[in-house]
């Protein structure tokens, strides 16, 4: 099963499993860093970056929008963009930090969710 929620010639969105909604934005190309792209796909990857942030904003309403590209494990260039809440699990910490505490969030449908998204990057 995969968690590929769209797709184009230049980049695809996979959800990643987590309490809180998390997508990372993918290049089809294996690049490792934003400035080995060229600039045609440096333009959609921020696009898509900035349209995940304000439906993610939208739709859950959270505290605040997390956006990180690290790929230290996996070199493929990619955005990690994820929606943040005050009783989230980790919260103020990041993702990757310590843990805080055990969160019970009762969130919007992430499926809904991601068919809006899917809407919105189809347009461009």
């Amino acid at each position: 099963m995969t968690n590929r929620l769209y797709e184009n010639e230049i980049f695809y969105v996979e959800k990643e499993e987590s309490m809180i909604p998390w997508v990372k934005i993918f290049t089809q190309r294996p690049y490792k860093e934003l400035s080995d792209c060229d600039p045609v796909t440096q333009k959609k990857l921020l696009e898509a970056m900035i349209a995940t942030e304000e439906v993610m904003k939208a739709y859950y309403n959270p505290k605040k929008i997390n956006i990180a590209m690290f790929g230290n494990y996996v070199p493929h260039l990619h955005i990690h963009i994820m929606a943040r809440f005050e009783d989230d699990s980790h919260f103020p910490e990041s993702m990757w930090g310590l843990k805080q505490r055990e969160a019970h969030l009762f969130l919007p449908n992430f499926e809904d969710f991601a068919k809006i998204l899917s809407e919105k990057l189809s347009k461009f």
